[in-house]
């Protein structure tokens, strides 16, 4: 469906004559240098998209790709115009779960068609927040891309950070003495980790093409603005990479805990094993059915006997217990 359509000039939204819905109308509203339009959708069905493609005249194979979703975010130049795919990402902490959603940009020379899937990072608060900057929204179409953008980015961070406080808990029960079984924790969110580096590495380039003013609708005026999200994605690409080799770091650890804390349990089961074969051997001996062997017809033989195997066993109790096997 339509969120939203709009005229903007000079860096102030001007009420239009139609109804956004009316996207012919919408589209010829610009009448002066610098006029722009932004329509917002969410979640449109193919005939929705193809009324907004052919009002705009966007690429096919772009209005395509918004329409399926599920795309790899990519920069692509058509004609004058081009077609900017990001992902959208949001954290449930109960499920250590990634969530991903995607927004399809289609930008020309005075218009930003923005196209929504999924339920993160909703762009009404963005229009709203841009449309109080009007200094940033003087540059035109590029004031849409950056302030999507940087929404979008900010996402991202609050993504790892919550990620980074999971990481930190998996470390400490790790490194805790109770015995824990971390292992399917540590894959899912190495699983996690892999979703938000699918969605902001490929951005590091776009980021960077638009910080350096290479990207022909993207004005020299907002490259400054688009440094400042190229340096966020780094930021977060690098917190993400950290965040996987702490992951791997602490499954070895795990295997290593795993692999001394078998060790202790034989040692103990060999320590115990140990204690009874004493009392085995002992009970053993005596209990063989010759004629004539010593103590056989002793009065205290049989008591004899089991305080030899009580001794035996606290002495040997004693000995595994101050080596560390007990």
């Amino acid at each position: 469906m339509i969120i939203d359509s709009a005229l903007y000039r000079g860096g102030v939204r001007i009420p239009l004559a139609c109804t956004k819905e009316d996207l012919r109308a919408v589209r010829s509203s610009t009448s002066e240098p610098g006029d722009f339009i932004w329509v917002g959708l969410h979640e449109p069905d193919t005939a929705e998209l193809s009324a907004v493609a052919e009002a705009f005249e966007l690429h096919p194979l772009a209005v395509e790709d918004a329409v399926n979703a599920h795309q790899r975010p990519k920069l692509e130049r058509y004609g004058d115009g081009i077609f900017l795919v990001l992902k959208t990402l949001w954290y449930v902490d109960e499920n250590d779960a990634v969530e991903t959603g995607e927004i399809n940009l289609f930008v020309g020379r005075d218009f930003v068609v923005s196209v929504r899937h999924g339920e993160g990072t909703e762009l009404h608060t963005a229009r709203l927040d841009l449309e109080q900057r009007t200094t940033v929204l003087d540059h035109g179409p590029s004031a849409v891309v950056y302030a999507i953008c940087d929404r979008v980015v900010d996402s991202y961070e609050e993504v790892a950070s919550a990620l980074e406080a999971d990481v930190d808990e998996v470390e400490e029960s790790v490194f805790s003495p109770s015995r824990t079984q971390d292992s399917r924790r540590i894959y899912i969110l190495k699983r996690e980790l892999s979703e938000v580096r699918r969605a902001v590495n490929p951005l590091r380039e776009p980021m960077k093409r638009f910080a350096t003013g290479s990207v022909p609708v993207i004005s020299q005026e907002s490259a400054p603005f688009f440094r400042d999200v190229a340096d966020h994605v780094l930021r977060v690409s690098e917190a993400v990479e950290a965040l996987d080799s702490l992951l791997s770091t602490a499954f070895d650890a795990h295997l290593a805990r795993i692999s001394v804390q078998q060790n202790e349990d034989m040692r103990k089961i060999s320590a115990w094993v140990a204690i009874a074969a004493v009392g085995t051997l002992v009970a053993g001996i005596y209990g063989m059915n010759f004629e004539y062997m010593p103590e056989l017809r002793w009065h205290f033989g049989y008591f004899g006997a089991l305080g030899v195997m009580l001794v035996a066993s606290v002495v040997l109790y004693r000995v595994f217990k101050k080596s560390g096997w007990l």
